[in-house]
């Protein structure tokens, strides 16, 4: 698939929600996140006020289900979702009922493999659950923890062994995000700490139109 520029609003309020979305889609970002701070902070409201704003792009409700998988995809489905997060590392139980919901709602199912054992066995479990995408993730937890941690010491593995798009998030800089369309994951999410502090959620400093702007042009310029 062509590559994709996601990005991630891990605020905690609608409001610098809102703001951050509306820098990001003028720098031209394809699809909107309403990151998982965001839900904590204002539930699924959250989903509705961006999906209000930007009707016509699609938004992604990282609510990383574990359990309850019908019923919280009904929701964010219903608050205007056109995608949800299911964590790999939840029953399998859990993973074909957000995807039975998914199909009965018309959205799709991101497939996140942070903190599986062995992310490439989780990978193909959730491919074979009938997942859409495969989400890398190295976590905030993790990043700060093990500062040397990052997707890349997993995505060569996982990219030999699905046939859905990858994702590959955390802790990216500039640079490696540009160039995940080259390793194999055309879903290029900007988040963390690019337009995120890394180490709060909230914005981070700086001209974001302007860096976001560059992201997206060498994104959609860069051979896959």
């Amino acid at each position: 698939m062509k590559p994709i520029v996601q990005i991630s609003l891990d605020v905690e309020t609608i409001d610098e929600a809102l703001e951050l979305a509306e820098v990001a889609v003028r720098a031209g970002v394809d699809w909107l996140e309403a990151g998982t701070p965001l839900i904590l902070g204002e539930g699924l409201h959250a989903v509705r006020a961006i999906k209000r704003r930007f009707p016509d792009k699609p938004l992604i409700a990282d609510l990383k289900t574990m359990d309850g998988g019908y019923l919280e995809t009904e929701m964010m489905a219903k608050a205007g979702a056109d995608m949800v997060v299911v964590m790999g590392v939840a029953h399998p139980a859990t993973i074909r009922a957000v995807v039975r919901a998914a199909r009965d709602y018309k959205i799709k199912v991101m497939g996140d493999i942070l903190a599986a054992d062995d992310k490439a066995a989780c990978a193909i479990m959730l491919e074979e659950n009938g997942v859409d995408f495969i989400i890398v993730h190295t976590g905030f937890d993790e990043r700060h923890e093990i500062p040397d941690a990052n997707p890349l010491d997993d995505l060569g593995k996982i990219v030999k062994v699905v046939n859905v798009p990858i994702q590959a998030v955390g802790g990216l800089s500039v640079e490696q995000a540009v160039q995940m369309p080259q390793h194999g994951a055309p879903l290029v999410v900007i988040g963390a700490p690019l337009v995120i502090d890394d180490d709060a959620f909230r914005a981070a400093y700086g001209d974001l139109e302007s860096i976001l702007k560059v992201v997206v042009r060498r994104v959609k310029t860069t051979r896959a």
